[in-house]
């Protein structure tokens, strides 16, 4: 059966290097992106693997809470149901770490966003759906105050917090959402891929993204996802394992998630 994927931050990198291989293997893609232009070279790319109409594009700012409720309504208006969403947009380095809504830019795209956008969307999230979240192997630990203030530590310190952030409330959803609902499950897709993040953080060319891509893909569709909902995989190792501690404490979860929760209006 084809599948409706949504995948944000997919105008380059790891996002539309899936896309592409979802295309190519007969699937609808929702791309997201920030940028008009790169959305639009983005589907005349891909509109060379795929027709038109398995394609769509929603341009919309995830640093910016009306922005991320804007594109949910969007997705909903123009779409009756979602097979897999795919949490993938994220960012490393900022100049200017202060959002217009008066928090951390860092958290705001990496963990926030895509809380508040899986919540919005839920409805067309059947519990034969999944929700794949962009973990990362580079994860600290975080207080739930974080998410409320710009944070004075480097960008690598608050993008590591982050990550293991959207991994501890990836785990809560799915215990919230239970059987009846999608499976949600935290990957990181490997360490160091040739993303422009990789670059721009590293300085460093990264290795093949389409390693990462690969295994979004077989998240998105292939059984051995199937009963994986509140796990962690890490395809460093390629193997489902234990995220890290805090992903676990049932108390540190629960916090977070409350603090997750005031910024769904």
């Amino acid at each position: 059966m084809k599948k409706t994927i949504l995948i944000t931050g997919s105008t380059d990198g790891i996002g539309l290097a899936t896309a592409t291989s979802l295309l190519e293997l007969g699937h609808t893609v929702i791309l997201h992106g920030r940028s008009e232009s790169k959305l639009a070279a983005a589907k005349k790319q891909l509109s060379e693997i795929a027709s038109t109409d398995k394609i769509f594009a929603y341009k919309a700012d995830l640093s910016i809470i009306s922005d991320v409720n804007n594109l949910a309504s969007e997705i909903k208006n123009n779409h009756q149901k979602l097979d897999v969403l795919i949490n993938n947009a994220g960012i490393l380095i900022v100049p200017e770490p202060l959002s217009e809504d008066g928090v951390d830019i860092r958290f705001m795209v990496n963990t926030i966003a895509p809380y508040l956008l899986t919540k919005l969307l839920l409805p067309l999230l059947d519990k034969n759906a999944r929700i794949i979240n962009l973990s990362s192997a580079t994860q600290a630990p975080v207080a739930r105050e974080e998410l409320l203030k710009v944070s004075s530590l480097t960008d690598h310190t608050v993008y590591a917090k982050s990550k293991l952030a959207i991994t501890m409330w990836s785990r809560q959803m799915s215990l919230i959402l239970g059987k009846e609902g999608p499976i949600v499950v935290a990957i990181n897709p490997k360490s160091l891929l040739g993303s422009k993040m990789v670059k721009q953080g590293y300085g460093i060319a990264g290795g093949n993204l389409q390693l990462g891509a690969d295994i979004l893909v077989k998240a998105s569709l292939s059984d051995e996802f199937a009963d994986a909902s509140g796990l962690y995989f890490d395809n460093d190792i390629e193997a489902f394992t234990a995220p890290h501690p805090d992903a676990l404490n049932a108390d540190k979860i629960s916090k977070m998630t409350e603090v997750l929760e005031t910024f769904i209006k």
